[in-house]
């Protein structure tokens, strides 16, 4: 029960308002109201909100990128702006952003991240069963796994380390932001254990109590196993100091336009 506790605590804490970003209030366009979703797969109603790029309507074959912790990203990782600015200088295609939100729609005081991100497989059956085929119904998006990303940071990236393993034949893009994996304690060695799964994978960590050792020890079974991957250190710490910034360095890595 203890370590429970702890896990529930760290579980809550680590996206908490912090350096300042969630004071802002941030512009808002392009993203549509809540839109409820009745999930089978877990039992229950969840929300999520769209980024919807400048000029959707004149757009066909537009890649997605699903958001856990969603409403994080959009409050404390102001992606919205990031996702405006990089379309809007060409640094990145126009990409459709799926945010979804971890709460109870009906209590937001009741968050499900513990029950949803630890390899649960009725998470994953609910994307690719429900969410995924409602967004790919609503929009002119590109419907095959190659246009198709997962970003989480924490628990939020350990459940895109589980989405990679065992979800691949719907993703090919993983973005891991300093994953905390502890409470799948095996998961390294699946990864170890399985053959290179087509995934380009972005994994980030910082410096200081960031689960950084850990980290690198993912690192180097993935880039044992040859994957495309792009690893990034910064020196802070596990808040959004660390996180925001490398927003624009997952979407690059993903959409961008360069030739390189």
């Amino acid at each position: 029960m203890i370590r429970f506790a702890i896990i529930l605590i760290i579980a809550c804490a680590v996206l908490l308002p912090s350096d300042g970003f969630a004071q802002e209030v941030a512009d808002e366009s392009r993203l549509t109201r809540d839109t409820l979703i009745k999930s089978e797969s877990l039992g229950y109603t969840l929300q999520y909100r769209v980024y919807e790029p400048a000029g959707l309507s004149d757009l066909s074959d537009i890649p997605v990128l699903y958001v856990a912790d969603g409403q994080w990203y959009i409050r404390d990782g102001r992606m919205r702006q990031v996702l405006d600015d990089l379309i809007e200088s060409g640094e990145i295609e126009p990409v459709l952003v799926v945010f979804v939100d971890n709460r109870n729609p009906i209590n937001l005081n009741e968050n499900r991240r513990n029950r949803q991100f630890f390899c649960n497989p009725a998470y994953l059956a609910f994307y690719e069963k429900e969410l995924i085929p409602t967004i790919d119904s609503t929009y002119a998006t590109h419907a095959d796994r190659t246009a198709r990303g997962i970003l989480g940071l924490s628990f939020g990236g350990l459940n895109s380390a589980c989405f990679g393993l065992h979800g691949h034949q719907t993703f090919q893009d993983i973005a891991m932001q300093s994953p905390a994996t502890h409470p799948v304690p095996d998961l390294h060695d699946q990864w170890r254990a399985s053959e290179r799964l087509p995934l380009r994978i972005f994994l980030s960590s910082g410096t200081r109590r960031d689960n950084e050792e850990k980290t690198r020890q993912l690192r180097d079974i993935l880039e044992e196993k040859e994957y495309a991957m792009e690893y990034i250190e910064v020196p802070h710490e596990h808040t959004w100091a660390n996180w925001r910034p490398l927003i624009d360095d997952v979407l690059v890595y993903f959409y961008g336009t360069s030739a390189d």
